[in-house]
């Protein structure tokens, strides 16, 4: 066979039971170059696939367990008491830590703890911080009027239900809340993420 032949190709005077050469040297680096190659830019595009999609397939951080203070401490309460809890928020790659006001009070919802609730400041009609008002004993929205009893009860107003209650728990004799956020406008309590 002659240099130039393509590889399997039989020369003039071979018989029909000769073997196919493989291919030489040249060809072998060329196969393994390319090999290279493509490992390379496979490994270099790895960086470029997880930039691209980490918004997609990350998740928020869960929020975690803040403390408010000693459980005795609670047991007491004559009247709601407000409390401001550190907040680690995720946003793509743009982590941030914000403060939210809570308020400590006596309730017997489900997921009261020894009769403590803690309720979201946050107003379900359309998000404005609630304020306790101690002369009136009661809640207020100061944007559109909104009026919650001392437990977060709807008395009136446009907000379509009461005050939201967030998860709490006793650990080593702290009063712990979870934060959560809310979907406005709706009758029944969503939590978002």
């Amino acid at each position: 066979m002659s240099p130039i032949e393509p590889w399997g190709t039989k020369s003039e005077g071979e018989g029909s039971g000769a073997k196919p050469e493989f291919p030489g040297r040249r060809s072998f680096i060329a196969v393994l170059m390319a090999a290279g190659a493509a490992l390379v830019g496979a490994v270099l595009a790895i960086p470029l696939v997880r930039f691209a999609f980490y918004p997609v397939l990350a998740q928020t951080s869960k929020t975690s367990w803040s403390n408010l203070g000693p459980l005795k401490d609670f047991q007491s309460l004559t009247e709601p008491e407000r409390r401001i809890v550190k907040v680690t928020e995720v946003d793509g790659w743009l982590e941030s830590a914000s403060r939210k006001a809570v308020y400590v009070t006596k309730g017997t919802r489900k997921g009261a703890l020894q009769g403590i609730e803690v309720l979201s400041a946050i107003c379900p009609h359309l998000g404005c911080e609630v304020a306790w008002n101690a002369g009136e004993g009661r809640f207020l929205c100061p944007c559109h009027g909104s009026v919650f009893a001392p437990d977060g009860a709807r008395i009136s107003g446009p907000a379509p239900r009461g005050m939201d209650t967030l998860p709490v728990k006793a650990s080593s004799g702290k009063l712990q809340v979870r934060y959560e956020y809310f979907r406005e406008l709706v009758p029944d309590k969503e939590v978002m993420g």
